[in-house]
């Protein structure tokens, strides 16, 4: 076995530790979240792990690799968005085709251009990092939209009223909802390297990469997400506009006709 193991699960455990301790001392009573959160962490690290040093010694299986993440991402979303009434079947192509939109243009622009060498061990997790991205993008813009058009359904109301279809009511909702889905990414991008060093950063660092080698990944990696993500965030508003016209009073939580 590796001797490093040792160190790490000891700071892994430590580190849950002070997580469960300090949440009890101030009352928060999440330990058994904390453990359970750390448990799955460490079984899907080494899952993870496994899976893609196979891929990666086998590139042919990176296309399905990158077709499950971006499954399992527009899933998730849809499991979000889904819970407020409109079901989750239903809106998940919405979220495949943003979640996937998002993270095939950015990857695409930047393998096309030759930012990055198009080889497996770039390819899968830059993508992988991008559908990430766009998959919380995707949710955020989504779950707010549709939480503002129950918060302000008389406001729809009153488009419909004088002719506007559904998808023209619940637009500048949509517009106000995407915006602010991609503060995150607006924040980071703004901060690098002043608040945080960025998680690519830190790593290749760690890995022996040269500052600049790091700087110029963290780079693609953050222009990235705020392009995926925008991409994203455009394309689910849109959609769940969409997915709304012909359906008046479908979002309304008084029930009112």
């Amino acid at each position: 076995m590796d001797r490093s193991v040792v160190p790490v699960a000891l700071a892994v455990v430590l580190l849950a530790g002070v997580a469960v301790g300090v949440g009890a001392l101030g009352g928060i009573r999440q330990g058994r979240d904390v453990v359970t959160a750390v448990l799955r962490a460490v079984v899907q690290i080494v899952v993870v792990g496994l899976v893609l040093g196979l891929v990666l010694r086998t590139p042919a299986l990176a296309p399905f690799y990158l077709a499950l993440a971006l499954g399992v991402a527009s899933w998730t979303s849809a499991r979000r968005l889904g819970s407020g009434g409109v079901g989750v079947r239903r809106v998940w192509p919405v979220t495949v085709l943003a979640i996937g939109a998002g993270a095939g243009s950015a990857a695409g622009i930047v393998f096309a251009v030759g930012a990055l060498p198009p080889h497996v061990l770039q390819v899968v997790p830059f993508t992988a990092q991008l559908i990430g991205g766009s998959m919380t993008a995707t949710t955020l813009a989504g779950r707010r939209m549709l939480d503002d058009v129950d918060a302000g359904w008389h406001e729809v109301e009153g488009w419909l009223a004088i002719g506007a279809r559904t998808a023209q009511a619940v637009a500048p909702l949509g517009r106000t909802a995407a915006a602010r889905a991609l503060a995150p990414a607006l924040d980071q991008t703004r901060t690098v390297g002043l608040v945080t060093l960025p998680g690519a950063f830190v790593g290749l660092l760690l890995g022996g990469a040269s500052p600049w080698e790091a700087a110029r990944v963290q780079l693609l990696v953050l222009v990235g997400l705020l392009a995926a993500e925008t991409v994203a965030v455009v394309v689910v508003t849109r959609g769940i506009g969409g997915f709304l016209q012909g359906r008046p009073g479908a979002r309304n939580p008084s029930g009112s006709p």
